[in-house]
């Protein structure tokens, strides 16, 4: 029986897609704009806990290739843990993102079909003004701001929707987007970006 685990904090995502990434709303069904996907995801982890394990003040990145529809699985997957993370938080982190844990991110489980592999080093999620700002080491740099629309420069934010990440997604777009890792070379700069509130877990 898996260990109970939860995640409260933020996600940033910066993708290939041209704004705005269609699979959020299609949930996977319709493809993305290039056909196929690249991404990274900067996770800040408020508060959170599996099993034993604290993971609060733990930071994560993942990066994400999905050679057409992503419903359809068979995607490539690599994680980066926070230095600073117990040895008892990376085993758990590394259950929950692999989806061995169930819960919200269970399905990657089913959807990944080659994982990288785990990989440590120092991780920083950093919010300035509305732009949030993440690097692993000189691996993965990043900033995304949100994208403004017309009530009184409020960003566009797609709210209820069923996207696994969350159900309110805060449109952004990146200012800065490099990965140099895994073998990866990726500059999606001025491509589609999206910010959320996240609550996970297996409860």
């Amino acid at each position: 029986m898996n260990e109970s685990w939860t995640i409260k904090g933020e996600l940033a995502l910066s993708c290939n897609c041209t704004v705005f990434c269609p699979c959020v709303l299609s949930l996977g069904q319709h493809p993305p704009t290039e056909g196929y996907c690249q991404t990274w995801m900067g996770i800040r982890i408020d508060e959170g806990r599996i099993g034993d394990a604290n993971l609060s003040g733990v930071n994560v990145g993942l990066i994400v290739e999905i050679p057409g529809l992503m419903s359809r699985g068979n995607w490539t997957a690599g994680l980066f843990i926070d230095e600073k993370a117990s040895i008892y938080a990376v085993k758990g982190l590394t259950k929950i993102f692999t989806g061995k844990a169930g819960g919200t991110t269970g399905l990657l489980s089913i959807l990944v079909g080659k994982f990288l592999g785990v990989q440590q080093g120092k991780i920083t999620y950093k919010t300035e003004g509305a732009t949030r700002i993440f690097s692993i080491d000189k691996l993965v740099e990043g900033a995304v701001t949100p994208v403004r629309g017309s009530h009184k420069g409020e960003a566009v934010v797609i709210r209820n929707s069923e996207y696994w990440i969350a159900p309110d997604v805060t449109v952004a777009r990146a200012d800065k987007s490099r990965v140099r890792a895994f073998g990866r070379n990726w500059n999606f700069a001025g491509r589609s970006a999206e910010i959320c509130s996240i609550d996970w877990g297996n409860g």
